[in-house]
């Protein structure tokens, strides 16, 4: 123990073992708690009065579904670890799967008490609005007789009502399916367990009573209160609503099937994902713990994982509120619209002018637009004889598949690496691939244990006996919906070195490998976080020297122990670090004379703060880059990702500038402070929010 705390603080760090291990504690936070912060951020965004009403709502149910996810994907791969005989410990903070859970568990708990309390005082602000969600407690008896009528009308012929006994064993409950619990007593006193599924998609969510207009009662609700008469021959001793999540974590390329060809064998994984185990039940009224434990049994789930809530089982109904208070423009955001990039010539074609000068696109602040444009004219120029695209998400209707396809038709090569393990995305990638296989594009479907990650595009030219690249290296996926949701950088180059490397790395995948080495890309698995390591090193002995070493990030997630490890050794060597970590962040800043030099603040704001890039040094040894890989070891070890130098001067002035601004945001930003916590960074200037103020810049610069 000792030897690793001497390995992991410093070679002149000598302390005894028990202040070693203290110190730390103080360094490193559990990446799963660290997530449960980031979602707090987002449940914070929903109680910000400051934020528009409908925006709150939206707030509200993201906070929800990032919840589900992560139950159905990191507390899922923990049962997983549980199932392992020695119950492996995490490397940072040194917790074992069962301490995590347990953790968690109690976290949520917490969350979910703050959670409940922060939807219903939405829903009274919701009502002043004239919109109001009502239980059977609080309508008349005419609301009464009438939902009775639409009950029996609309709802009780499209149930699939069950009862479980020894000869009806219990159903399989679809994941995160709202059902109508209840436990039944025979006449004799026989006891029975009773569930009807309530979301099949047959009948409305949000029932609207005729006599009062804006008033609605939630579909599970009135299924609930009309047990009795689904359940006609029983006596219903308890009820309540309930809402199973399973586990997600599947590894595809453990359950392989060589008898299937690849894209048929991710189908069969999304099947086999469905019917995974429950790893949490959520429900709704204060029963007795007896029929808790009876639920538990029935689901076959630990009773610990088992949440009360007296919010709805499932908020995405608050979009259809959201539509009827459209009217009103102050229950929203101001209208913003991606602007033109001041950077491109519209009355000129995009090739030739990349072919002039790097061009940088940042979204949603500019449009998408102008990369789509770049694509169609590829797809149609005769100059360009070859197109590679790796696809990670797409849009559901998408503009980049049509432009590669016309491509295909044309004439030209066409090579596209589409990631079937995007999770969440496989469905709607395995369409993609067959479409663009049907138009004669060339498609493969990643590497044996990595997913390709990377967000990159390579079109060749022939001009003449010339070779000529354009290459396209991003920080998001290319997606157009999200483009206009989340923040990230797109460039696009000629430079013929950035260029030739990234069709070295595209030849590599096409044979199934990774490329071994890069001079100017940074490419994981094997050439990124080693580079990354190697430039803060030479930042370390900079201010070792007495020179003024500087690492500059911004990223979504830092979780990889060794990039941590080397910018706790930055900061003890003087090194100024300054981040921008939206999400998971697992090192404190702030420690006393080992993370002090360390800044990090996390925006939570509008739009989802997605875009990467990495600065190391200042001045004239000043290295910039952007890229699609967070600081998180999945990334910089297990996928293929790519980051791309920045070369042209004034897109390099432009990035820092904007980075520059999003470290001096004091009103959507929060400091981490050294024991994990967040909080608001003082408003000791002026109120900058960063986001606003980029979009203000974009709409500036066209009237220039």
């Amino acid at each position: 123990m000792q030897k690793w705390v001497y390995n992991v603080i410093d070679s002149s760090f000598d302390l005894n073992i028990e202040k070693g291990v203290n110190i730390l504690k103080k360094l490193y936070q559990n990446r799963e708690l660290s997530w449960l912060r980031f979602n707090e951020r987002v449940l914070e965004e929903a109680e910000d009065e400051r934020n528009p009403l409908c925006e709150r709502l939206t707030f509200m149910s993201i906070y929800q579904t990032n919840l589900d996810e992560f139950f159905m994907v990191r507390v899922g791969s923990l049962h997983d670890q549980m199932l392992l005989e020695d119950d492996p410990k995490e490397n940072k903070t040194n917790m074992t799967a069962s301490e995590q859970l347990e953790a968690i568990r109690e976290r949520v708990r917490e969350l979910g008490i703050r959670k409940d309390e922060s939807y219903h005082k939405l829903m009274k602000e919701v009502e002043k609005k004239g919109i109001r969600i009502v239980s059977f407690a609080d309508v008349t008896d005419q609301e009464g007789e009438y939902l009775h009528e639409y009950f029996e009308r609309e709802i009780l012929p499209l149930l699939s009502p069950y009862t479980v006994s020894k000869k009806r064993p219990f159903p399989f409950i679809k994941n995160r399916e709202i059902c109508a619990t209840a436990l039944l007593l025979t006449k004799t006193g026989k006891s029975r367990f009773g569930i009807v599924p309530c979301t099949n998609g047959m009948f409305s969510r949000l029932i609207e009573l005729p006599e009062s207009k804006g008033t609605y009662m939630l579909a599970e609700e009135l299924i609930l209160h009309f047990l009795p008469e689904v359940f006609t021959d029983y006596t219903i001793a308890c009820k309540s609503l309930v809402r199973v999540t399973r586990n997600a974590d599947i590894d595809a390329d453990k359950v392989y099937d060589e008898e299937l060809n690849y894209r048929d064998h991710m189908a069969e994984v999304i099947k086999l994902r469905r019917k995974l185990e429950p790893v949490r039940l959520e429900y709704t009224r204060d029963v007795d713990k007896k029929i808790i434990k009876s639920i538990a049994n029935f689901f076959k789930i630990d009773k610990e994982m088992i949440f009360l809530t007296t919010a709805p089982l499932d908020m995405s109904f608050v979009f259809d509120i959201e539509d009827s208070l459209r009217h009103d423009k102050e229950n929203f955001f101001n209208k913003r619209v991606p602007q033109k990039p001041a950077c491109i010539d519209e009355s000129r074609p995009l090739i030739p002018q990349i072919l002039e000068k790097d061009k940088l696109l940042s979204y949603p602040y500019e449009s998408i637009k102008p990369f789509l444009n770049m694509l169609s004219e590829a797809a149609n120029d005769p100059d360009v004889v070859s197109i590679k695209m790796t696809l990670y998400r797409l849009a559901k209707q998408s503009e980049v598949v049509d432009a590669l396809v016309e491509a295909a038709e044309n004439g030209k090569e066409v090579d596209v690496l589409v990631e079937l393990k995007a999770r969440f995305d496989e469905e709607n990638n395995i369409g993609w691939s067959r479409k663009l296989e049907n138009a004669g594009c060339n498609v493969i479907y990643g590497l044996d244990g990595l997913k390709v990650h990377s967000k990159l595009c390579l079109i060749t030219l022939k001009k003449g006996n010339e070779v000529v690249y354009v290459t396209q290296i991003g920080t998001g996926n290319y997606n157009e919906k999200t483009a206009r949701l989340y923040t990230d950088l797109s460039l696009m180059t000629a430079d013929q070195k950035i260029g030739a490397e990234a069709a070295r790395v595209f030849n590599a995948l096409s044979m199934g490998e990774v490329i071994k080495r890069t001079e100017h890309l940074l490419v994981a698995p094997k050439c990124l976080q080693n580079k990354v390591i190697d430039k803060i090193d030479r930042e370390i002995q900079i201010a070792k020297d007495g020179g003024e070493g500087y690492v500059g990030v911004k990223i979504n997630s830092l979780t990889d122990k060794k990039i941590i490890d080397k910018l706790i050794a930055a900061s003890r060597a003087g090194v100024k670090v300054e981040m921008v970590v939206r999400g998971i962040c697992c090192l404190n800043p702030g420690v006393k004379g080992e993370t002090d030099n360390i800044k990090i603040i996390s925006i939570v704001g509008r739009f989802l703060e997605h875009s990467r890039i990495y600065i190391f040094g200042k001045g004239e040894r000043e290295e910039m880059y952007i890229g699609s890989a967070d600081f998180m070891t999945r990334n910089t070890v297990r996928r293929v990702e790519v980051a791309t130098p920045l070369y042209d001067k004034d897109i390099k002035d432009r990035v820092r500038e904007a980075f520059k601004l999003q470290m001096s945001d004091n009103v959507k930003a929060r400091e981490l402070c050294k024991n994990g916590s967040y909080k608001y960074v003082e408003h000791t200037e002026p109120p900058v929010n960063s986001q606003e103020i980029f979009y203000e810049q974009a709409y500036k610069a066209l009237e220039v």
